[in-house]
């Protein structure tokens, strides 16, 4: 599917420029590559490790944690004393997980939580200072009630791949089996774009990426 949200050029370009990560994470960003796995984007890390430093979050609650990638990513820029839930229903991928974190050393400030993130959202305790949506962009306007819920007041709500390769501008621009999700994130970008609760931009950055202030 064409990616119709920034030039290939510019984007390559743009990547080119970012900083090369080593190690573990190197490695992960290797193995999702082929066979694909959904990890954020190398300019979503490099936006969010620019976000963080000026905003410390404590506590962050992830929706999708696929092999962990951005959980490590996201605990390696907290520090010790961050803690991070994440929340994945696929039993092979919570397995490589675990794996993974365990390499990092972060077991102590990870926690996997496995099921449907629509049943277990109502089992966890929060507030977090960060929700990151990141799990069936379809379904993303069902998990946002408890999502909000869990977040403080004054907290950050931000969601991936929120404009789909560019497909949510039109209907018209989705292959038939894609036109429900675009038709859920459109309905999804409407609702966190209006929503008297949050404040909210929606940034062109790798394939999309919503940035929600809760404000009560």
């Amino acid at each position: 599917m064409e990616d119709r949200i920034i030039y290939p050029e510019l984007n390559e370009y743009l990547r080119s420029q970012l900083p090369q990560h080593e190690g573990l994470l190197k490695e992960l960003e290797e193995y999702a590559a082929d066979p694909y796995v959904p990890i954020i984007q190398r300019e979503v890390a490099q936006f969010l490790k620019v976000f963080f430093s000026y905003s410390s979050p404590k506590t962050i609650l992830e929706v999708g944690t696929a092999i962990g990638y951005s959980a490590i990513y996201f605990s390696s820029l907290m520090g010790s004393g961050g803690k991070i839930v994440t929340i994945e229903r696929d039993p092979e991928m919570i397995e490589k997980a675990m794996a993974n974190i365990a390499r990092a050393g972060f077991s102590d400030r990870i926690t996997v939580v496995e099921g449907d993130a629509q049943n277990v959202l109502g089992t966890i305790d929060g507030p977090f200072d960060v929700v990151f949506l990141d799990a069936a962009k379809g379904q993303y306007g069902k998990f946002l009630p408890k999502c909000l819920d869990l977040l403080k007041t004054g907290g950050t709500l931000i969601t991936d791949n929120i404009l789909y390769r560019g497909i949510v501008a039109s209907e018209e621009l989705a292959p038939r089996k894609h036109i429900t999700i675009a038709r859920n994130l459109r309905n999804y970008i409407y609702e966190i774009s209006h929503s008297a609760r949050l404040d909210t931009t929606i940034l062109p950055l790798g394939d999309g990426l919503g940035i929600s202030r809760k404000l009560f």
